[in-house]
């Protein structure tokens, strides 16, 4: 008996002793199931999971443009079994666009790599007469408040990128936040909103069916997957420029061997031939790196979207 007490009362000392890690492993996607956050998410979990030898669930935590799931990270315990995918928007872009946000970006995560980067497109119901972006914009000036371009949620690129071309093609258009591509998508293809400026990949296949229509790539090059479809840039508007990204993150107090650990996984999935590919069908291009390399890219980023938050005078 007393042995087997003993043995009870060091069963979870041997259980923290373990090599991490020795449980499944979650990863939170701030975005609803089927947008381009969870589409990236799994391949990328799946991958990691081969790596880690433990399975990585995918858990939506959607809300206010992804920084419902960031905070979930941010407030996690420190042990490496708490990971986001994250977005642009909750790093980047929420501390300038946010009157207040619940965590700070950067004391209270650690970087571990960029994952993919995403051009987007310009796209709109076919019930719009418009076959090209001057075709739209010459619609949307004849229409000033009648065309509604909906986003994964206020403060997202997504929603950055339709004021972008608003402001700069001097329209009126009307901006309809909701809680992740996929709802936003699906209300798009219902011509609830007319247009909508999201990652290629979530409207590749709309696309390609004819249920949506592509005006233009909002980067600096052609999206290898829609590659008749002109740049921004081509069609004179250069400054609406907005790729999309996803990185990975995990609390910043994570002892630093299991942040290495992760790292190590997540670039082993990354350059991997079956992740490589799952994003290549889809338009993403798989970016592993280093967390230093993702820590001055975020830095950058925050540069960039600042500008661009206080020049639309959005604040929310």
């Amino acid at each position: 008996m007393k042995r087997l007490l003993l043995g009870l009362i060091f069963l979870p000392l041997l259980a923290f002793g373990q090599a991490y890690p020795n449980k499944p492993v979650r990863l939170i996607v701030g975005f609803p199931a089927g947008g381009p956050a969870d589409i990236f998410g799994r391949a990328l979990a799946h991958g990691m999971a081969s790596e880690l030898g433990q399975p990585v669930v995918v858990e939506n935590i959607a809300g206010v443009g992804g920084v419902l799931g960031v905070d979930r990270v941010a407030k996690s315990a420190p042990d490496g079994y708490t990971l986001c995918i994250n977005s642009a928007s909750p790093l980047v872009i929420a501390p300038y666009s946010l009157t207040k946000i619940p965590y700070d970006v950067k004391k209270d995560f650690a970087f571990v790599t960029l994952v993919v980067r995403v051009p987007e497109v310009v796209a709109v119901h076919p019930s719009v007469p418009a076959g090209t972006l001057a075709d739209l914009i010459s619609y949307a000036r004849a229409n000033p408040g009648k065309v509604n371009f909906g986003s994964a949620g206020s403060g997202s690129i997504t929603h950055l990128a339709g004021e972008l071309l608003k402001a700069e093609a001097k329209v009126d258009l009307v901006h309809v936040p909701y809680k992740g591509a996929a709802p936003a998508v699906n209300d798009l293809l219902g011509g609830q909103v007319q247009m909508g400026i999201f990652d290629v990949p979530v409207l590749l296949a709309h696309i390609r069916s004819g249920k949506l229509k592509a005006l233009a790539i909002t980067s600096a090059t052609r999206a290898p997957s829609l590659p008749e479809v002109p740049t921004t840039g081509e069609l004179n508007y250069p400054n609406v420029n907005s790729d999309n990204w996803y990185g990975l993150i995990m609390a910043a107090a994570t002892p630093a061997d299991i942040q290495r650990r992760v790292h190590s996984a997540a670039v082993a999935a990354l350059k991997s031939k079956a992740v490589e590919e799952q994003f290549s069908k889809v338009g993403g291009i798989a970016s592993p790196g280093s967390p230093q390399e993702y820590a001055k890219f975020i830095a950058s980023e925050q540069t960039k979207w600042s500008k661009i938050v206080q020049a639309i005078g959005f604040k929310e």
